[in-house]
C-alpha cells in the first residue's frame, strides 16, 4: 500500500520508504542495527519489488490467518517477487518456500 499509494505516485521518495517501513520500525523495536539496514552483521532481510509489476489484493492470496481484507481486489503499482530472511529466500512469486518454523524469537534491547 504504502509503495503503490506513495512511491509509485511520486509522493514519497525511495529512501524516505525504507525508512519508514525498516530502519525507523527497527530503532522504534529496539531492533537496529540486527534489522533494519543492510550492512555487515545485521540479518539480510531483503524485500525484492519489481516497480514494473502489479499487484492485486485478495484475502486469497494474503498469507495471513484472516479471510478477509479491507483493500479486496484493490490493484497497486509494484509487485514483491522475492523476500529473503537472515539471507534465506523465504518467498518466490507469492508463494512461500521457507521451512517451516524458521521464525525465532528476537530479544529487544532497551529504547531511550
Amino acid at each position: 500500500m504504502l509503495y503503490g499509494q506513495g512511491v509509485a505516485t511520486g509522493r514519497l521518495g525511495i529512501e524516505r520508504f525504507v525508512e519508514l517501513t525498516a530502519t525507523a520500525p527497527a530503532k522504534q523495536f529496539g531492533l537496529y542495527p540486527r534489522k533494519g539496514v543492510i550492512a555487515a552483521g545485521s540479518d539480510a532481510d531483503l524485500v525484492v519489488l519489481d516497480p514494473d509489476g502489479e499487484t492485486r489484493i485478495s484475502a486469497d492470496t494474503q498469507h495471513q490467518r484472516m479471510d478477509y481484507t479491507p483493500w479486496e481486489g484493490w490493484v497497486l503499482p509494484g509487485r514483491i517477487t522475492q523476500v529473503w530472511s537472515r539471507g534465506e529466500r523465504i518467498v518466490e512469486d507469492g508463494r512461500y518456500v521457507g521451512a517451516s518454523g524458521r521464525g525465532r524469537f528476537l530479544a529487544r534491547s532497551v529504547v531511550s
